[in-house]
């Protein structure tokens, strides 16, 4: 079985801004993610994202924003030799239905760790909201919260440490 580290996107990956990021000119990869996503790739892990954007059920950007600012990042992360295995995302807005994928429900997680043979002992689940570790512990995925905007060399030190 493989081991992973789930990242939450906004303010873990790119820069929270305290609103919805949906176009490229808004999109920061934060400082020092290029170099935390390859410190976790040469220790073995796979990366995934698992992200809610909720924007899209609200009506405020479309699937089509989203996937054209995943492309640009995965283009980016790409440049620096870093292999994302796919970026999951939710696009129910909580007051507007119900779902089992948005955070922090488990079913994004649940799709990962299947499709990719996850062994949820050996994975992290990085985020910047409670939500987003409840997510990847629902399932066995221990859970790593921190700050917004903060270091991603710091938060990964428990994986590489083992």
């Amino acid at each position: 079985m493989n081991k992973a580290v789930l990242l939450d996107r906004d303010g873990v990956i790119n820069r929270e801004r305290n609103d919805y990021t949906f176009r490229i000119e808004d999109f920061e990869i934060l400082p020092d993610v290029f170099d935390a996503l390859l410190l976790l790739q040469k220790a073995g892990y796979l990366l995934i994202i698992i992200s809610n954007q909720s924007g899209i059920g609200r009506g405020l950007f479309k699937i089509e924003d989203t996937e054209k600012m995943h492309a640009f990042l995965l283009e980016k992360l790409k440049k620096q030799d870093i292999h994302i295995e796919e970026i999951y995302y939710c696009v129910h807005h909580p007051e507007t239905g119900s779902c089992l994928c948005r955070k922090p429900d488990s079913l994004n997680v649940e799709k990962a760790l299947a499709r990719f043979n996850i062994d949820p002992k050996l994975s992290y689940f990085i985020g910047d909201k409670e939500r987003d570790t409840l997510a990847g512990e629902k399932v066995g995925v221990k859970g790593i919260l921190i700050e917004s905007n903060s270091s991603l060399v710091d938060a990964i030190q428990p994986c590489i440490k083992k």
